[in-house]
C-alpha cells in the first residue's frame, strides 16, 4: 500500500508539471496575440486554461495532502477539499461558456459581434468563476461529514488526519456535485454541439448565401467546433469514471470499488488538464501558429546567443594574439 502511494505521488507530480507548463504556454500565446485576445471564444479558452493551470499548481498538491499526508483542523481540511471541487466546476462552466459562444456564432452570425462583445465575454468568465466558487464551497456551509465532527468531539480532538472523504460526504459528491452540477451541463453541451453541427451542415448544403454565411465561414466554424467538442469529450472520458465510482460507492454494497481504482480515477481526472494544451496545439490553428511563433523566437534567441558567444570567443582570441605580438615586439 505504501509503494502504491509513492507511485501515485510521483505520477501526480509529473501531471502537475505538465499542467503548469502546457497551460501557461496557452495563456501566454493567447494573451500576447491581440487578435486572439479580442475574440470571445479565446477568452473562454483562457478561462479553461487558467483552471487547468490551477489544477497543476493547486489541486494536485492539495489532492496529495488530503490523502492523509497532513494533520489539520476540520475546517482547514474542508477548505482544502472544497478547492478541488471549485476547480472542477470552473472547468465545466468554462466549457459550457465555450459551447454557448459557438452556438451563438453559427445561429446569429450577423449579430454575433454586436451581441458577444469582449466586455460581456469577460463578464461571463467572471460569472463562471463566481458560480463555481459558490457551488464548490457548499460543504463549508453545512453539507459536510457531521459524523467526523461528532467523533472529534467525543475524543476531545481539535485536529484530524486530513482525507477528502473524512470531510466531504459522498452524498454531496454524487447527488449534488455530479447529478446536479456536472452531468446536466455536460448533457446541455452535447445538445448545443449537436445543434451547431446540424446548423453548419444545413448552411453548407444550402449554399450559405446570407451575409457572413459563406462556405469558408462555416467550414472554419465546423473545424473549430469539432476541436472544441473533442475537448469536451476528453473531459467526459477523464472525469466520468471517477464520478461513476462515487455513485457505485454510495449506492452499491460496501467495498464495491477498490481503493486502487479511486487512485486511477483521480490521476485520470487530473491528466485531463495536461491533455487540453496538446489538443489546442494540434487542433486549433491560431494557437498552433502561436506555439510555432514562440518556438521560432526561442530558437532565434538561442542562435543569437550562440552567435554572440562565438563572436566574443573570436574577439578574445584575437585580443590574446595581439597582446602576444606586442610582447614579442617589446622584447625585440
Amino acid at each position: 500500500m505504501e509503494s502504491l502511494k509513492v507511485l501515485y505521488t510521483v505520477l501526480e507530480v509529473l501531471i502537475a508539471v505538465a499542467c503548469c507548463l502546457g497551460n501557461l504556454m496557452v495563456i501566454w500565446a493567447v494573451w500576447t496575440c491581440g487578435a486572439m485576445r479580442r475574440q470571445p471564444t479565446f477568452c473562454f479558452i483562457v478561462s479553461l486554461a487558467v483552471a487547468d493551470f490551477l489544477v497543476g499548481a493547486v489541486a494536485v498538491p492539495v489532492a496529495v495532502l488530503v490523502d492523509g499526508q497532513v494533520i489539520t483542523s476540520f475546517n482547514g481540511c474542508l477548505f482544502l477539499s472544497c478547492m478541488l471541487i471549485v476547480l472542477t466546476q470552473a472547468s465545466v462552466h468554462s466549457l459550457l461558456a465555450i459551447a454557448l459562444d459557438r452556438f451563438l456564432r453559427v445561429y446569429i452570425p450577423l449579430r454575433y459581434k454586436s451581441t458577444v462583445t469582449q466586455i460581456r465575454s469577460w463578464s461571463v468568465v467572471g460569472a463562471c468563476w463566481v458560480s463555481a466558487s459558490i457551488l464548490g464551497f457548499v460543504p463549508m456551509f453545512g453539507w459536510h461529514r457531521q459524523d467526523t465532527l461528532a467523533q472529534m468531539e467525543d475524543s476531545n480532538s481539535t485536529t484530524i488526519t486530513c482525507t477528502f472523504l473524512a470531510v466531504i460526504p459522498m452524498s454531496y459528491m454524487v447527488n449534488f456535485n455530479f447529478l446536479t452540477c456536472i452531468l446536466p451541463p455536460m448533457l446541455l453541451m452535447l445538445v448545443l454541439y449537436l445543434c451547431i453541427f446540424m446548423r453548419i451542415h444545413q448552411q453548407l448544403r444550402g449554399g450559405g448565401v446570407s451575409g457572413s454565411g459563406s462556405h469558408s465561414y462555416y467550414h472554419k466554424e465546423w473545424r473549430l467546433a469539432r476541436s472544441l467538442l473533442l475537448i469536451l469529450v476528453l473531459f467526459a472520458v477523464c472525469w466520468l469514471p471517477l464520478h461513476f465510482m462515487n455513485v457505485a460507492s454510495l449506492y452499491g454494497p460496501p467495498l464495491t470499488v477498490p481503493h486502487q481504482a479511486f487512485y486511477v480515477g483521480i490521476l485520470l481526472s487530473h491528466a485531463n488538464s495536461a491533455v487540453n494544451p496538446v489538443v489546442y496545439a494540434l487542433k486549433i490553428h491560431k494557437i498552433k501558429h502561436a506555439f510555432k511563433t514562440m518556438w521560432g523566437r526561442y530558437m532565434l534567441c538561442k542562435e543569437d546567443q550562440e552567435t554572440t558567444r562565438s563572436s566574443q570567443t573570436t574577439e578574445n582570441i584575437n585580443s590574446i594574439t595581439t597582446t602576444n605580438r606586442n610582447e614579442q615586439n617589446i622584447r625585440v
